[in-house]
């Protein structure tokens, strides 16, 4: 399979289907979605013009209550598990410790996606929280621009806690956090880490 970095805190993921997860600020032309996966309202993550580019009437999308993207959704909160032909998509929370901008009441989400036995959490905007000691995944996304989700710093704890095979650093160079955060996590990161350039797709080979 393979992971192709579009920017912020969007994703797709190829293997035997076709899953994007947070599409923001699409460019070029991309291929058709199976699935999107959104994990809260807010408009980085939720962006009704750029689900249009990518889904057809055959695309089934997951977000939790409140987003709206031109599409029928399944609702989707925390803690739920659906299969989608080869795949299988874990919902798990994500939410700010002390903060107001994902309160844990809103019960938005990250995901954990097995697709063809390789297994991707992508974390959503969340702060280091305790529910990541029950993340099992090969790679974990995780946020490290701050302000609205974990910096770096929390970021690598987070890596600590969850112990995946890959870390690849998100949430940055758009609303907040440059390339350097993703660099400095790299840095400090206790498990093998890739900064992915986007639209330059990752091949998975584990």
């Amino acid at each position: 399979m393979r992971i192709t970095f579009l920017g912020h805190a969007a994703f797709l993921l190829e293997g035997s289907i076709r899953i994007y997860v947070d599409p923001y600020h699409l460019k070029g032309n991309l291929p058709e979605a199976d699935v999107i996966l959104i994990t809260h309202p807010h408009f980085d993550h939720c962006s009704g013009e750029d689900v249009i580019r990518i889904a057809t009437e055959k695309t089934k999308i997951f977000a939790p209550k409140g987003c709206k993207v031109g599409f029928s959704v399944s609702i989707v909160e925390p803690n739920s598990t659906y299969q989608w032909n080869n795949a299988t998509i874990q919902t798990v929370p994500a939410y700010n410790v002390g903060k107001n901008f994902h309160p844990p009441e809103n019960k938005w989400v990250g995901y954990v996606v097995n697709l063809d036995g390789v297994r991707i959490y992508h974390a959503g905007d969340t702060d280091l929280i305790d529910e990541m000691r029950n993340i099992q995944t090969d790679i974990a996304l995780l946020p490290v621009g701050g302000t609205y989700t974990m910096d770096v710093s929390e970021a690598v704890r987070a890596a600590e806690i969850i112990k995946p095979r890959v870390a690849v650093p998100m949430h940055y160079g758009d609303v907040v956090g440059s390339k350097n955060d993703a660099l400095n996590f790299c840095a400090r990161c206790p498990v093998e880490c890739k900064v992915l350039e986007p639209y330059e797709p990752w091949e998975v080979k584990f």
